[in-house]
């Protein structure tokens, strides 16, 4: 035992030690140690005002100035990536700026960009206007001189049309004192003429006819140029109409019907040449707005590209600000109000640079007092924090999505690095398939600056984070493959030839009869010559089934081993007495036994039925082996393991319960009676983490369910664990088989045809299936079940995950999705 703990530590075996700190640091360097500590990022503190509401706090105020700074940075960037414009990931050097000339610039910009999407908005409007106004007076001239319409210019509806906005009133104007000298001859055909969106075209016809009961002729006609809506920006087409009636009642209809559609209507006089006239007047005003129009969204770039060339580095310094006061929220006030009180967790390696991280804010700040550090004693868990790096840190995921490690408990990852891409590879076996995912594997890593730079989809940033969990698997596979002798399921004679020939010259009697071993065992992997042959399968199936069990007994062993280092690490020799050695002691009498059988079968080449022996071993202990019978003691050997299985069970359940409610009444004996409270003890003020922890009241009969559910679930989940182990064998022999079908039957089949269509329609749909069912579809299944067999088989006899991550104030932490 001294050996073992007399090891050296092995990272990433046990979280970082921690220890619960406290700081009391003067107000007037509050903000810079805060900021010192983000920048540092191995401090997480702990929240002292949780009792309170976030409008509650001491700088509420400052959190809101910087939520609202956000949304006004917010603001710009959303107007910058609307007109087209790439804000400078790299900004400009600027001297540096204080949140309050921040404040002041960032409101100013807001008003101008607000200002000149109000006139921009205005102008576009009449420029639409304008337009629709062209449009239509080409095309309702076009039906009015297609009509022939012998009606007077002083009998035009002028006066009942709508007219466009003020801004042109020159124009509107011009037509009433060229149109209306005449009386107007309320007898005659009356039309009403403007512009309506595409899409609704159809219904506004449609009501128009029910409406007038068909009192009325509709004509339209598609307009040349599309109109830019101001509030989408998107490019809508439009419909120019006209709609000829001959009562005063049916106008008024129509113009309700018209502002119900949000159609636009426009005046148009019935001469050719007042339209002429009125035509040449629009496009000069055109002309004018599309200048106006341009320059305006010039100096509009111009702005948001001047504001752009900071914008990157003032949200930065915005985040910052707003996670410092967050931070500083969480923090309390001491009696004077000079100084501020927190708390947090911090690695003991750490300690000394957050204490120079404090002491420069002090210098920095021109303090006259110190910040104070000292360690506390804490009752609370501790956070688990583990360093890793790119390698690990995708392993770490993986147990992490089961449940965080409790603190100083086995990492479950230092062996995962290993047993899931080797487990994985067991069921992908094939050195073909594994050198495509290592290539694949090779590329993110080769582009991991690309990579790591850009914003991801949710796909792409699974597969870039898992990149080296990636890698680790295709070169198992590549491994696996080479003993499992696949390659794309065709085996290769890559160490040697064959150690079997056949009987005859023409091989005609090899599948019915068999081959002659004539040399020695093949020298790595399977023979070649088991592929085709007639025993093939059986011999494929009994290999990857004992290897599948084989794996299972030692990783489910390794669990076990586990949970004896975790109860020696706390010092708990009643989980070492009465449950790890039970524990070893019942796997291995009856699957540990099991193994032993199968290596020894392998090495004498014996015939003996093993799941005889095994059912037998309960059924009929004392009954003689006869041809079943691998060595010598056997017999006996099995009467020994099946006693210790039987004892083992009750070693687990009723020991531990019993010996627990004796010691806590020995610990606990003559305190029946507390201590009196007194009006003088402040127990409330005292904070939580260190105040002394109560005596917790003993339930034996909870205590004894608890161990009884725990020794069933353990035995029950010896023999489904085992068993569940054989899904190795299932879904590699499912992998080989499919990749043998999509081989033989899809291009061997194809490239039996003299006909190159059929050759390469052939290997497109193998290089399909292999890409989209091996590589895909294949991978994601043996991925989930090698988690699975982790998750349950593994992790299961040893590790209790529920502790709960170091998570610390770090600027480096935060993100965009945080504003």
């Amino acid at each position: 035992m001294e050996c073992i703990d007399n090891l050296p530590p092995m990272d990433l075996m046990r979280s970082e030690k921690m220890v619960l700190v406290q700081l009391i640091i003067p107000v007037e360097s509050a903000h810079r140690a805060v900021s010192y500590l983000g920048e540092l990022g191995l401090l997480q503190f702990r929240d002292l005002n949780d009792d309170k509401s976030p409008f509650q706090r001491t700088f509420v105020n400052q959190v809101k100035r910087c939520a609202e700074m956000s949304r006004k940075l917010r603001f710009i960037k959303d107007h910058i990536h609307k007109a087209g414009l790439i804000p400078s990931p790299d900004p400009t050097s600027e001297p540096d700026i204080e949140l309050e000339e921040l404040e002041i610039q960032l409101a100013e910009h807001e008003h101008g960009l607000i200002e000149m999407n109000a006139n921009s908005e205005h102008l576009q409007q009449a420029y639409n206007e304008l337009l629709e106004f062209k449009m239509v007076l080409h095309k309702a001239g076009d039906f009015l001189s297609s009509n022939g319409s012998p009606v007077a210019a002083q009998e035009t509806e002028l006066d009942e049309n709508v007219h466009i906005s003020d801004d042109y009133a020159d124009t509107s104007s011009l037509l009433e004192q060229e149109l209306q000298p005449g009386p107007s001859n309320q007898s005659g055909v009356r039309f009403i003429s403007g512009v309506i969106c595409k899409s609704k075209i159809l219904r506004f016809e449609r009501m128009l006819f029910r409406t007038t009961r068909g009192n009325m002729l509709f004509n339209q006609a598609s307009a040349d140029d599309q109109i830019l809506d101001p509030a989408s920006n998107e490019m809508v087409e439009k419909t120019v109409f006209v709609v000829f009636f001959s009562s005063e009642q049916v106008r008024i209809k129509i113009l309700k019907i018209c502002e119900a559609f949000g159609a636009n209507c426009y005046p148009v006089p019935e001469e050719a040449t007042k339209r002429r006239q009125i035509s040449r007047e629009v496009l000069s005003h055109l002309s004018e707005l599309e200048t106006t129009l341009e320059a305006g969204l010039q100096h509009r770039d111009k702005a948001l590209t001047s504001i752009g060339l900071y914008l990157a580095k003032w949200m930065k310094m915005v985040r910052r600000e707003k996670a410092v006061y967050d931070t500083l929220n969480m923090l309390n006030f001491d009696v004077t109000k000079k100084c501020l009180v927190g708390e947090g967790w911090c690695p003991i390696f750490a300690k000394t640079k957050v204490q120079e991280a404090l002491q420069r804010a002090t210098t920095d700040s021109n303090s006259q007092v110190g910040v104070i550090f000292h360690v506390m004693d804490s009752i609370e868990p501790p956070p688990t924090y583990f360093q890793t790096d790119d390698f690990t840190n995708a392993y770490q995921e993986i147990v992490d999505a089961y449940g965080v490690a409790k603190y100083q408990e086995a990492n479950p990852a230092v062996y995962t690095i290993v047993t899931f891409p080797f487990l994985f590879a067991v069921m992908f076996g094939d050195w073909g398939h594994g050198i495509c995912l290592l290539l694949g594997a090779l590329y993110l890593i080769a582009h991991e600056k690309k990579f790591g730079s850009q914003k991801l989809g949710s796909f792409m940033e699974m597969l870039y984070g898992g990149r080296y969990v990636l890698l680790l698997m295709s070169l198992f596979s590549i491994y696996c493959g080479l003993i499992y002798n696949e390659f794309f399921s065709v085996p290769f004679h890559i160490f040697g030839s064959s150690a079997y020939q056949c009987r005859d010259a023409t091989c005609s009697d090899s599948r019915s009869v068999g081959l002659i071993k004539y040399r020695d065992a093949y020298p790595f992997g399977v023979d070649p010559s088991w592929r085709g042959s007639r025993s093939e399968l059986p011999f494929l199936n009994s290999l990857k089934m004992k290897m599948s069990i084989l794996f299972g007994i030692v990783q489910m062993n390794l669990g076990i081993i586990l949970s004896y280092l975790n109860a020696r690490y706390f010092g708990n020799s009643l989980d070492i007495k009465y449950q790890f050695v039970p524990q070893i002691i019942f796997l291995n009498s009856l699957f540990g036994y099991l193994s032993l059988l199968i290596i020894t079968k392998w090495c004498t080449g014996s015939q003996a039925d093993l799941y005889h022996v095994m059912i037998y071993m309960f059924l009929s202990p004392f009954e003689d082996l006869g041809e079943n019978q691998l060595f010598w003691g056997q017999g006996v050997l099995q009467v020994v393991l099946l006693i210790l299985a039987i004892i083992a069970v009750p070693w687990m359940l009723f020991p531990k319960p019993f010996i627990l409610k004796k010691l806590h009444t020995e610990r606990f004996q003559g305190r029946t009676y507390g201590i009196l409270g007194t009006s003088d003890s402040y127990d409330d003020e005292v904070p939580d983490s260190v105040r002394q922890p109560q005596p917790e009241e003993f339930n034996f009969s909870e205590v004894f369910v608890h161990q009884m559910i725990h020794s069933i679930e353990f035995v029950l989940g010896s023999v489904s664990n085992t068993a569940s182990y054989l899904r190795l064998w299932a879904l590699s022999l499912a992998h080989s088989e499919l990749s043998t079908v999509f081989y033989e039957k899809v291009l061997v089949l194809a490239w039996g045809y003299d006909n190159l269509i059929i050759r390469l329609v052939g290997l497109a749909v193998f290089a399909f299936a292999t890409a989209f069912i091996l590589l895909m579809m294949e991978t994601l299944s043996a991925f989930l079940h090698a988690l699975r067999l982790h998750w349950v088989e593994f992790q299961n006899k040893f590790y209790s995950g529920d502790g709960y991550k170091f998570v610390p104030f770090s600027f480096a932490a935060l993100n965009e999705e945080e504003d």
